[in-house]
């Protein structure tokens, strides 16, 4: 199954900041297909979190944010506009340790912009981690 997702962040300083990312359930990776502002980096993994769904960066595997209340492992999956809150992890960069102790919160929403139920074998990849 495949997810289309839309994430916002609430920022002062960008108000319009958003990403749209396709999330496979199948592989448990993410892509994003589009931006403005939002600081998401191209692809990462999705995992479980005791309140939903957790996006790490593909690159370091850094949590990015929770999507609470997406469970993508749902009997019959999330549902087309299926909506819930978003905590983005703000991380220090500077000291890669206990990274998740020092996280800053910030809001946002998140909604399910579409559902494709469909299985498919990609002809080339998209995430930078295949093929290793």
């Amino acid at each position: 199954m495949r997810i289309t997702a839309h994430l916002d962040r609430y920022d002062r300083h960008n108000p319009d900041a958003c990403a749209i990312v396709w999330l496979d359930t199948q592989s448990g990776k993410w892509s994003r297909e589009g931006h403005v502002g939002a600081g998401v980096p191209p692809w990462g993994h999705a995992g479980h979190a005791s309140d939903g769904t957790c996006l790490l960066a593909g690159s370091d595997e850094a949590p990015l944010c929770v999507l609470e209340g997406l469970d993508l492992a749902a009997p019959g999956g999330p549902f087309e506009g299926e909506t819930g809150a978003i905590r983005w992890l703000k991380h220090d960069r500077h000291d890669r340790h206990d990274r998740a102790d020092r996280a800053e919160r910030e809001e946002g929403r998140w909604h399910v912009q579409c559902v494709d139920p469909t299985e498919c074998v990609a002809a080339d990849s998209l995430f930078a981690d295949e093929g290793m």
